[in-house]
């Protein structure tokens, strides 16, 4: 849409976008608004004097300026080489890299020589991030420059639901700078210095003292540091060798004139990033490029006073934004008055909870805590921005959305009873149970003890009732067993009794009858052998 007005049935017909993106915003136009004034672009380094694109300067090559600007003491060793040579067999990745950064080098090129710093850090992106201002490490340093949230905070730089300054292309590069020149001064080595931005000005200064307690030099190639550390400083002295004769690598540079890429364009009314983008004639990637430091799909004229977009649309926005009749935000803030359901939350501002969620990033089973700041839709008459205060300092907080706990007291068992043991017999963890009652965790509770638990609702019924005294009917229905019980068993007695002394009489009888076996068999054997003697006489009288 270069050059043209936009309309609201324009920004109405923009295709529907993805739920979790920066663009989630179906536009619809609003009540007629009075038009909205826009200041003309100016260059953020220089907002006041004009940028000529035709001037002599603005044609030389900003390549060139940034050669004459080198002053780094070069480094010549192995990790050089071999950080020369892996750029040199990626040409296309090096042709992605400038390109790319050329849409920020003059910036950074201009802030370094105001300040009067060396030009080889105007490279530093290079190595930091590719130049990719949206870049995130795993050890979460974002942006161009890659700041760690502490770092950033440091130096100024806000997180927040609404935007994160570690990503903003004005912002971080001041950052940067005022970092790097405050390292200078701390180690007057540009290579310690550098060295301390990747790894700590801690860490360096340890180095150091490392080494003159043990009387060895305190250069940086002397130092003992990470071996990260020890090829960062070669990668950037690979990035200044190839700048300074990209003919020795079979590399070749973008061509870069010697002027502003992007112009900072104020705003004075809250506005979604897809309207902005629209209005500026910009695809949503190209005017994330620029301003990629935006956390929610609208962008609050009290946190972010400017936008920057390249120098042809930024002419093109101011026009079609004060022709612009339609709803500029389709977004606002909410801060949540008491911890609540987002559920209640839909229903309290009449908006559908599933789109709630999606732009916040509510999971289930969550709860937003009171003080939280949500983004929610803005009613199509609301022409108010969001405050200040809010747009700087805007969080969201959330808990778990479980039922509330009641406090029981049990008593620990006659014998005593370990920590472990009450937590597995009321469901809980060891560490929680030690928690309440403030024992250590392997430790034991003295019999009849009062142990402390917090409990769900229906838990701590069931927790007390089973603890609590018997009921009188219960108690004696439980004695009647008791001495019915008692009863059988004094009746079984005598009985048990008889039949012990049969089972003991056994033993003696079987004795006995083992015993008499014997003396029978003799006396058997004894008349039978006289019956055969006998009978052999008569024998021999016949």
């Amino acid at each position: 849409m270069p050059g043209g007005p936009v309309t609201p049935e324009d920004v109405a017909a923009a295709p529907p976008l993805q739920p979790k993106a920066a663009s989630d915003i179906v536009v619809t136009p609003a009540k007629p608004v009075a038009p909205t004034s826009v200041a003309a672009p100016v260059d953020p380094l220089r907002p006041e004097e004009a940028v000529n694109l035709d001037a002599s300067s603005a044609r030389v090559d900003l390549w060139a300026r940034v050669r004459t600007g080198f002053s780094v003491p070069d480094l010549d060793n192995d990790y050089v080489r071999r950080a020369e040579q892996w750029y040199s067999q990626r040409p296309d990745y090096v042709q992605r890299m400038t390109e790319r950064g050329g849409r920020y080098l003059y910036h950074i090129v201009e802030e370094v020589q105001r300040r009067g710093l060396p030009t080889e850090l105007a490279l530093l992106p290079f190595i930091e991030s590719a130049f990719n201002p949206q870049a995130l490490s795993s050890a979460k340093a974002s942006g161009m420059w890659q700041f760690m949230p502490a770092t950033g905070r440091d130096f100024e730089l806000r997180q927040n639901m609404f935007r994160d300054d570690r990503r903003d292309v004005l912002a971080s590069t001041r950052a940067a700078l005022d970092y790097l020149t405050r390292l200078y001064g701390m180690f007057g080595d540009w290579h310690l210095a550098l060295a301390a931005y990747n790894w700590g000005e801690g860490n360096v200064q340890r180095a150091i003292a490392r080494n003159e307690r043990a009387g060895q030099p305190t250069d940086y190639e002397s130092l003992r540091m990470p071996e990260e550390t020890r090829y960062y400083v070669p990668k950037l002295q690979a990035v200044k060798n190839i700048v300074l004769r990209p003919d020795a690598f079979a590399l070749t540079l973008p061509a870069l004139e010697n002027h502003p890429y992007f112009l900072g364009v104020p705003i004075e009314r809250d506005i979604d990033v897809a309207v902005a983008a629209r209005l500026a004639g910009l695809s949503l990637e190209e005017f994330k490029a620029l301003n990629p430091q935006m956390n929610q799909p609208v962008i609050l004229a009290a946190g972010t006073p400017q936008v920057l977009l390249p120098y042809d649309n930024a002419s093109i926005f101011v026009n079609n934004l004060t022709r612009y009749r339609g709803q500029l935000a389709s977004w606002t803030a909410w801060v949540v008055p008491r911890t609540m359901r987002p559920a209640d939350v839909a229903r309290e501002l009449d908006v559908d909870e599933d789109t709630l969620r999606e732009a916040n990033r509510i999971p289930m089973r969550m709860l937003v805590k009171a003080g939280s700041t949500l983004i929610v839709p803005r009613a199509a008459d609301a022409a108010s921005n969001v405050a200040g205060h809010i747009a700087d300092n805007a969080s969201i907080a959330l808990a778990p959305d479980v039922p509330p706990l009641q406090r029981v007291v049990l008593k620990a068992g006659r014998k005593g009873e370990t920590v472990a043991s009450v937590a597995r017999r009321t469901r809980t963890t060891t560490a929680q149970l030690a928690a309440w009652n403030k024992v250590a965790a392997r430790g034991r509770f003295a019999p009849g003890a009062s142990v402390v638990l917090y409990l769900p609702a229906k838990a701590a019924q069931v927790a007390m009732a089973s603890a609590a005294p018997e009921p009188a009917q219960a108690q004696a229905a439980k004695a009647s067993a008791s001495a019915r019980g008692k009863a059988s068993r004094s009746v079984a007695r005598p009985a048990t009794q008889q039949r012990r002394a049969v089972a003991a009489a056994r033993p003696a009888a079987t004795q006995r009858t083992a015993a008499a076996r014997p003396a029978a068999t003799r006396a058997v054997a004894s008349r039978n052998g006289s019956m055969r003697v006998a009978e052999a006489r008569d024998s021999i009288r016949r």
